[in-house]
């Protein structure tokens, strides 16, 4: 049993404030001395580069679609380990969760799996006694959801303020704060949500001071915080990566879907093999916890920056490129033509090279008009469509990061176009919501759309470090 004080920051709706209001409580507690963990409900990858601004720790994801509800309260232990504070992000409404599977990954499943308190933030712009309806459909809509308290946004004057207050006395929800518009703690937006921090350091660092104070001014710190500590204890185990990477390779069944493969071994590798990950402000989408299975596997994490590295670090033998924003810095990345010659021949080496979205372009022949590395034969371009949702998939053929009939939940999250989308061997047979195939597996090379949580399937790790292992380490850097 755990016992960890902690708040869930969530909204009736989208664009309410929540990101702020979170964001701002974390800044604020960690500038008052308190050591805060910072999480997210869902699949975002930019708000917990915020989060992680605002607290000097990583921001964690807590996804009970792509990890399961069974690992929402280790990971959560495993990212609050020796925290003062806990505050979690929602996602969306507080009853949104993945589509048509009820309250499965919505705010408010994981508020009860962490037995946590809810503070509902309201966007009290255009209403006065209404937020009381609101609020009272919000917090009897689901008794095992404890919703503990309102913070009024974007209030218009202290007479508004008056009225709310009023309101809400009737539905016996305290309110914790009241907040004024203030555009200076606004963080600027694009096609896909919030410019993450990486493209904006400055910019950033004096959005999260603003909300900082902002919060300060405006919410019952004192409150806010007696409230998470009151949350009860957690039961279980914290998280650990080395027991999943150890649980996987014997495939006891800890992790669903875990497969035995010979190449993996039955645990961590040895030799320490280098796997080179790409950073910087274009490739940006990283869940914390891959870097750390990485590790736990035996391998050495060397984070590198294509927008501004010649070269892949020393004693490469494997690549990752997550998710980012490459059509935002095509013209650098196609610039950098050592880096995308080193990636070529790493890749016609039949080293492990995985590449998720953003990589999956960076690897392409072109991307809007503009030469990538070429890897791939395929071209990018940016779409007015938006592809937004969860998917379930199986790996078609053993590759280098999954064995054959390894099955995983994901998540997909674009506004390009590769064609062909798929190999003729493809990285993975979609089975829901659609059957389809995607992405390209060539050689060493694994390149998808697919967003995968590799919490909930360790062997993805085990098996890339294993795969890396056995490449000859490159003697000098490559480029």
């Amino acid at each position: 049993m755990s016992i960890i004080p902690r708040l869930v920051i969530a909204a009736p709706a989208s664009g309410s404030g929540k990101t702020t209001v979170a964001t701002g409580l974390m800044a604020a507690f960690t500038e008052a001395g308190l050591t805060v963990s910072a999480h997210k409900v869902g699949p975002d990858y930019i708000d917990p580069g915020y989060h992680a601004l605002a607290t000097g720790r990583p921001g964690r994801n807590l996804d009970a679609y792509l990890c399961g509800p069974d690992q929402v309260a280790p990971l959560f232990l495993h990212g609050a380990a020796g925290a003062d504070l806990a505050v979690v992000e929602g996602v969306m409404g507080l009853y949104d969760g993945a589509s048509g599977l009820g309250e499965l990954a919505s705010t408010a499943h994981v508020a009860k799996l962490l037995r946590a308190p809810v503070v509902l933030v309201v966007d009290a712009s255009a209403q006065s006694r209404s937020v009381a309806a609101l609020v009272h459909g919000f917090a009897s809509w689901d008794p095992g959801v404890r919703l503990a308290g309102v913070i009024l946004n974007k209030v218009g004057s202290d007479r508004h303020e008056e009225l709310l207050r009023a309101a809400l006395d009737e539905v016996g929800v305290p309110v914790l704060g009241a907040l004024r518009r203030a555009p200076q703690v606004q963080t600027p937006s694009r096609h896909l949500g919030l410019i993450p921090v990486a493209e904006r350091q400055t910019e950033a660092v004096e959005s999260v001071r603003a909300q900082a104070a902002q919060v300060r001014e405006g919410c019952d710190l004192k409150a806010l915080l007696a409230l998470a500590h009151s949350a009860p204890e957690l039961p279980g185990e914290a998280w650990d990566p080395a027991r999943a990477v150890a649980r996987s390779a014997r495939g006891d069944g800890d992790e669903a879907g875990a497969v035995p493969d010979a190449a993996a071994g039955t645990g961590a590798v040895t030799g320490k093999p280098v796997v080179a990950v790409a950073g910087g402000a274009a490739f940006t989408f990283s869940y914390a916890e891959h870097a750390e299975l990485l590790t736990a596997a035996g391998a050495e994490v060397a984070v590198f920056d294509p927008l501004r590295d010649e070269r892949l670090p020393a004693g490469t033998q494997a690549l990752v490129i997550g998710g980012g924003f490459p059509e935002m810095y095509a013209a650098e990345l196609s610039a950098n033509e050592p880096l995308r010659r080193a990636v070529v021949d790493l890749a016609g080496s039949g080293a492990p090279v995985v590449a998720e979205c953003a990589g999956l372009l960076y690897l392409s022949r072109s991307l809007d008009g503009r030469p990538m590395c070429g890897v791939l034969p395929a071209d990018a371009r940016m779409s007015q469509r938006l592809t937004l949702g969860y998917r379930e998939a199986v790996a078609l053929e053993d590759n280098a990061l999954a064995v054959a009939g390894t099955r995983v939940r994901g998540h997909e999250f674009h506004r390009t176009v590769l064609e062909p989308g798929a190999g003729p061997s493809p990285a993975w047979g979609m089975t829901h919501p659609a059957r389809r195939v995607e992405g390209h597996v060539q050689g060493g090379v694994h390149a998808s759309y697919l967003h995968v949580h590799w919490a909930a399937e360790p062997s993805l790790a085990r098996r890339l470090a294993a795969n890396a292992a056995v490449r000859p380490p490159l003697e000098a850097p490559c480029g």
